[in-house]
């Protein structure tokens, strides 16, 4: 199993915060690395949660989350909604998108979604959205890789666009 993992973890990915509030109010967030666009016609996202994880049945009764794109420099974001802990929104600049789901302040991108299906997908829950409101920032986001968070510099981007013959 361990080796799996490590040699999924050769794939590079963003790192995101989704956030929720349920229907009593409550505020989740979790950290993922498995966000990804689904469609653009309708707009619908998706993103993986453990059935292990304690707020899974909060986050399937919520019925709208954001997905939050973290960007470099957030990796104590990427941490503290990690991890088990009372109030993970303590100290953490939010805001309400349209929906009434909190987003984080400061990442590249949002997507406040109302939730249309989840899915059975072995360990995980599969829950797909439809992005109902977006907001994109600029900025270099925060990657996930081989078990290490990484950022990378508009330089570094022209240099792999130059190596690679792209424009």
């Amino acid at each position: 199993m361990r080796s799996l993992r490590d040699a999924l973890g050769q794939f590079a990915t963003g790192v995101a915060v989704v956030t929720a509030a349920t229907p009593r109010g409550e505020r989740l967030g979790v950290t993922v690395n498995s966000f990804t666009s689904v469609s653009l016609d309708p707009p619908l996202v998706l993103w993986c949660l453990s059935r292990r994880a304690p707020s899974a049945p909060a986050f399937a009764e919520a019925g709208r989350f954001a997905v939050n794109v973290l960007a470099a420099g957030q990796e104590h974001l990427s941490r503290r909604f990690a991890t088990p802990l009372p109030d993970k929104f303590a100290g953490v600049e939010t805001r309400l998108a349209p929906g009434g789901v909190p987003v984080l302040a400061g990442t590249v991108a949002h997507f406040a979604c109302r939730a249309v299906a989840t899915y059975d997908g072995g360990d995980h829950l599969i829950f797909v959205g439809e992005v109902e409101h977006f907001r994109r920032e600029e900025g270099e986001p925060l990657v996930f890789h081989s078990g290490a968070y990484r950022a990378f510099s508009a330089p570094d981007r022209e240099m792999a666009l130059c190596e690679t013959g792209g424009s």
